[in-house]
């Protein structure tokens, strides 16, 4: 439930400022400043180390690269969406959540 609501929470905040803000105009100014750099590489780096987990579970490396190209454009939306799915696929099996291609169904 709580990826569920982090992904309605990201649709929402990143239809509004789209809507309401202009994304090249005030990315400019946040550019500009230092906490806005070190925000930008903090939220990198975060993808990033995300990334290497959806390789790691994910049986297609195609697949696990559009995850990548979509975290990569789109941020903590995809995260939260990827999270989402993956816990509805789990049926609470949170092993195979954990593990993806990597879990062991012969125990």
């Amino acid at each position: 439930m709580l990826a569920l609501t982090c992904t309605i929470i990201m649709l929402l905040t990143l239809m509004y400022g789209f809507i309401r803000g202009d994304f090249f105009k005030e990315g400019k100014v946040l550019l500009s400043l230092v906490w806005g750099k070190v925000s930008l590489i903090d939220v990198y780096i975060g993808f990033v180390l995300f990334s290497g987990w959806v390789v790691y579970r994910e049986e297609s490396l195609l697949l696990a690269v559009v995850w990548i190209l979509l975290i990569m454009l789109l941020g903590n939306f995809i995260t939260s969406l990827y999270v989402t799915i993956i816990l509805f696929k789990s049926g609470e099996n949170f092993q195979w959540f954990w593990l993806g291609k990597h879990y062991k169904t012969s125990r």
